[in-house]
């Protein structure tokens, strides 16, 4: 029997009023692999999905491979066109002959080979080669190319889509940019990052610790007293057309900084202005990016369900690329995540354990805090999606 009841779509309104009369989302929406099928098809073949960053393929023939809602990728930096520019591709990374899937991991490749079969695959999906196919009837290359997706960049980022009706993602960021003026994310540096596997918590539920103001100094008790939760702000009113959930942070004193010291450790971004200094902004850009603002870097979790009760996180900074001069950077990058670590770790505690409770009968509908609005606007976003795409689940 499934859950895509009427019954469940209409209460869902109750999530969606004003953050004074909102409930929490059921708790099924969390824990349900049935429910997880349909957003895989209600959100991640039709939004906008951050899969990391352009600087990780700066080259011709680089790319790297990511797996999202079982969907295997290739993200690769194409050659460059007549303009002298090279473009960012992201292609199916099944064979369009038996399914294999052609490459794993990262690299720096003219051609992809699939190692079953040895079809041969521009960095632009066409099939190039395909051995032995001389008599099968009708077999024309030009008909079997690794399938691609759309692909927009964003302050650095790389997005794709896989609907190709999908409209353009940055009309729906503009909210955002001016908290993100004078940091030049584009040229930002990012030293690497790390993936945490089979986190024990739904995606939702990762998207809604990110931006949860109203545990940052309870939770967190005096880690974070410098960013309380009574400064929590949400400056700009929810729109549909949005694609992005932000809040401001505000500090108790200018250059705050997420560590044991509560003040920055990297040089801060030049550019920004007094105010600027002042707070941190948390945002979410769902289905698969939390990015956040500090003074001195910024930070990104890249989300990736795998089952409804388990994700992989792909986590990383960004510094001022005047930062990598110092001869000390390795050092403070150190310091630097060892103070964000105190954090992940007590959020991995909250969320492993609001993750056993959602699966409790007793699980609850909750209320919400003023410093929850974010919550609101993220379930306005999610039951938007479910809303548009609930007949048609039903009717499969």
């Amino acid at each position: 029997m499934t859950i895509l009841t009427d019954e469940l779509l209409a209460s869902l309104a109750a999530s969606t009023d004003d953050v004074a009369r909102a409930a929490t989302l059921p708790s099924e929406l969390y824990t349900s692999n049935e429910f997880l099928r349909f957003e895989h098809e209600a959100l991640f073949a039709r939004e906008w999905l951050c899969v990391g960053r352009a600087s990780r393929i700066p080259n011709p023939g680089d790319w790297f491979t990511v797996t999202i809602a079982d969907e295997p990728l290739i993200v690769v930096r194409d050659k460059p066109g007549p303009d002298g520019t090279a473009g960012v591709n992201c292609l199916s990374a099944v064979c369009q002959h038996r399914a294999m899937t052609v490459c794993s991991g990262q690299g720096n490749d003219t051609t992809f080979k699939c190692p079953y079969h040895h079809w041969i695959y521009g960095l632009d999906g066409r099939l190039l080669g395909a051995p032995a196919m001389e008599r099968t009837e009708g077999f024309e290359k030009k008909d079997f190319p690794l399938p691609s997706m759309r692909v927009e960049q964003w302050q650095g980022f790389i997005f794709v889509n896989m609907d190709p009706d999908a409209k353009p993602l940055a009309p729906t960021l503009t909210d955002y940019e001016p908290y993100l003026d004078n940091y030049d994310l584009a040229n930002a540096v990012c030293p690497g990052t790390f993936t945490l596997t089979d986190m024990p918590w739904n995606w939702k539920v990762m998207f809604e610790n990110f931006n949860d103001g109203y545990h940052a100094n309870r939770l967190h008790q005096f880690v974070q007293d410098f960013c309380p939760s009574n400064m929590s702000e949400f400056p700009v009113a929810w729109r549909d057309d949005s694609n992005v959930i932000f809040r401001r942070a505000g500090y108790t004193h200018m250059d705050g900084g997420f560590n044991a010291t509560h003040r920055v450790i990297m040089p801060v971004f030049p550019d920004l202005t007094d105010e600027q200094r002042t707070y941190s902004t948390f945002a979410l850009v769902p289905p698969t990016l939390c990015f956040g603002t500090a003074p001195d870097q910024c930070f990104f979790f890249l989300v990736r369900p795998k089952t409804a009760n388990t994700i992989d996180v792909e986590i990383g900074y960004l510094f001022h690329p005047s930062a990598l001069d110092d001869p000390l950077f390795e050092q403070k990058l150190i310091l630097s995540d060892a103070g964000v670590q105190v954090f992940v770790q007590q959020d991995q505690d909250a969320t492993t354990k609001v993750q056993v409770g959602l699966r409790s009968r007793f699980a609850p509908r909750g209320r919400y805090s003023w410093q929850e609005e974010s919550h609101v606007n993220f379930n306005r976003w999610l039951v938007q999606r479910y809303r548009s795409h609930w007949g048609a689940a039903l009717s499969a």
